[in-house]
């Protein structure tokens, strides 16, 4: 199709009337994820006529680009589904019906507020990142939008309240999915000393509590967002050029623990989503430590295999071993789950990883790595230990992780690695980086043997919070290996 005559995604094109549908949903988060997760539910419920409501969608910074392009294109999208599900590949567009408005809350506030005095509202989703759902010390304006996301949080609901007199049917439902941990009891939290601050009526945190329900979640679906470079060959499949086009897997999870019995649900196990009304902590304790967990363990023996992606990866037979011999027998038994339940999920996670339209480096599961194996992995590591079993894939995936956080030289307030000419960021707090850069640069200078330094890494607190050192030689030999060039297997196979 000549660019020239590549229409735009609006209602008029797709023969969409105007919808009587009402605004019960408020969202503030209007980033790829949330298209491609809470927005696309959405619409699969109106697809299959389960329920009528549609989202408000609210700009949670100051500096968003995507409202104006939401209200251009008559709050439309395009999801499009690419990957691997059950066996099947899967490549699917659909337009995405379920946003009636994106909304600048720092020009429009008034118009948050009309919502927050809404009947017909009901239910509060939110992604604004883990770094939106932190306290911020601000004042409240009652004609301004609250910089925080909390702040827009406690200054709706106090709208509320006051519109409808503390009436107790008034509450909502809160659901917020940033990815932290008990992020719906955070969120009450911050909301509870935001209020404190305002010095806002008692008689307001009694209805906080009562009224609304503040939900625990777990999300789990890869959104890549919109694919850059291939705007062309989009605009000539599709027919229509899309600013907001969303590329997502196919996978998704989406776990809810309300904090009591839910009263009016939104449907979607009803639509055949994969969406659990219940407590999160099993599905927790399976996405971290079989998903991340196992991402974790293979990048950087992959990425120092010459390799780049995970797909990559899986591609190659002895990688795919190591990985494959790491999930079954080093990560699988030592997760508390049912047995069929982590088999299922282990499953879907390989199936995952073999997105072959999805490319994901092995660098990004790279930063901050020492964390995520500290939070992900060392249980595991610890629950080997107990057991009295070596986890020869663990203990070479650390060997892999401290020979990749070699530094080759400062870049800003981080470090570059360097990989036989491939080079990569190393991004840690400061306090690890400047360990990383010591200790290393002792090996360097010839200071330290290959195993005192690998011993000095770790036994360091600042990394693992315990002392490791009991695993040197070990890691240390497969370190050599790495180093040395020798073969990369031979120890974890030995």
């Amino acid at each position: 199709m000549d660019r020239t005559e590549t229409k735009q995604l609006t209602k008029k094109l797709i023969g969409e009337e105007e919808p009587v549908s009402k605004e019960t949903i408020v969202q503030i988060g209007e980033g790829n994820f949330m298209r491609g997760f809470i927005d696309w539910m959405v619409d699969q419920l109106h697809q299959q006529r389960l329920y009528d409501g549609r989202v408000a969608a609210i700009q949670p910074t100051p500096h968003g680009k995507i409202v104006p392009v939401l209200q251009a294109q008559d709050g439309l999208y395009t999801v499009i589904l690419r990957g691997k599900l059950d066996g099947k590949v899967i490549d699917e567009a659909e337009v995405v019906q379920s946003i009636a408005r994106g909304i600048n809350p720092y020009n429009d506030w008034e118009e948050v507020k009309k919502l927050a005095r809404s009947p017909d509202v009901k239910w509060l989703f939110s992604n604004t990142t883990e770094a939106g759902l932190v306290y911020q010390q601000e004042r409240f304006e009652e004609d301004k939008a609250p910089l925080s996301f909390p702040g827009k949080v406690t200054a709706f609901l106090y709208e509320r309240f006051l519109a409808f007199e503390g009436a107790l049917e008034a509450g909502i439902t809160l659901v917020p999915c940033e990815l932290i941990e008990d992020n719906g009891a955070v969120l009450k939290d911050i909301v509870e000393t935001i209020a404190e601050d305002w010095e806002l009526p008692i008689e307001f945190g009694q209805w906080l509590s009562k009224a609304n329900v503040f939900c625990n979640t777990l999300v789990d679906r890869i959104v890549t967002g919109f694919p850059h470079g291939e705007e062309e060959a989009w605009a000539n499949r599709l027919g229509y050029e899309d600013r907001l086009l969303t590329v997502a897997e196919p996978y998704h999870l989406f776990v809810i623990e309300p904090e009591r019995p839910l009263d009016e649900r939104l449907p979607f196990e009803q639509a055949g989503l994969n969406v659990k009304w219940e407590p999160v902590a099993l599905h927790r304790e399976l996405k971290v430590r079989l998903l991340n967990g196992l991402h974790t363990m293979m990048f950087a023996l992959s990425f120092l295999a010459g390799e780049d992606t995970v797909k990559g990866a899986l591609h190659s037979p002895r990688l795919r071993r190591f990985i494959e011999r790491g999930l079954e027998q080093e990560l699988i038994p030592v997760v508390n789950a049912p047995e069929e339940e982590k088999q299922a999920y282990a499953a879907s996670v390989i199936e995952r990883f073999e997105n072959p339209f999805l490319a994901h480096k092995l660098t990004d599961i790279g930063l901050n790595a020492v964390y995520k194996f500290k939070t992900r992995l060392l249980p595991a590591l610890e629950a080997h230990e107990q057991q009295d079993t070596e986890p020869n894939q663990l203990l070479a995936s650390l060997a892999a992780l401290l020979v990749y956080m070699k530094p080759h030289e400062r870049d800003g307030a981080f470090l570059k690695g360097n990989w036989q000419g491939r080079t990569y960021l190393i991004r840690e707090n400061e306090t690890v980086l400047a360990l990383l850069e010591t200790t290393w640069g002792q090996y360097d200078a010839g200071e330290a043997t290959l195993t005192e330094t690998i011993s000095a890494l770790l036994q360091a607190d600042e990394l693992w919070g315990r002392d490791l050192s009991r695993y040197s030689e070990k890691v240390a030999d497969c370190a050599y290996g790495l180093l040395n060039g020798n073969d990369l297997f031979k120890t974890i196979e030995g």
